[in-house]
C-alpha cells in the first residue's frame, strides 16, 4: 500500500485544508496521459470517486485511482515545498 512521509503528509493536509471545508475531501491521485512511462496527477477532491481506494487517518485522506493504487502498492510519497511555495511530490521505493 502506499505510504506517506510525515512531509507528504503535513503538506497534502494543508493543501486539502486550504481548497476544501468539507471534512470528507482529500487529495486525489489519478493517472494522466497514455505513455509508457506512467504519470501521475495529483487534485483536491471533495469525495472519492467510485472505485478509488481511500487511505489515510482523520487528519488526511488520499484517494487512489484503481490502477495508481496497483501502481503505487510498493511505493513511499515524499513532498517538499521550494523556496516559491511551489509544491513537489516525489515517489520513492518502501524500504526493505
Amino acid at each position: 500500500m502506499l505510504t506517506l512521509t510525515d512531509n507528504a503528509n503535513t503538506i497534502a493536509a494543508t493543501i486539502v485544508a486550504q481548497q476544501s471545508t468539507t471534512p470528507e475531501a482529500g487529495l486525489r491521485i489519478h493517472s494522466s496521459g497514455t505513455t509508457d512511462e506512467p504519470r501521475f496527477s495529483v487534485t483536491v477532491a471533495s469525495v472519492p470517486e467510485p472505485g478509488d481506494e481511500v487511505i489515510g487517518d482523520e487528519e488526511l485522506h488520499v484517494f487512489l485511482e484503481q490502477a495508481v493504487s496497483e501502481a503505487l502498492d510498493d511505493k513511499v510519497l515524499d513532498a517538499t515545498v521550494d523556496e516559491q511555495g511551489a509544491v513537489s511530490f516525489t515517489l520513492l521505493p518502501q524500504p526493505a
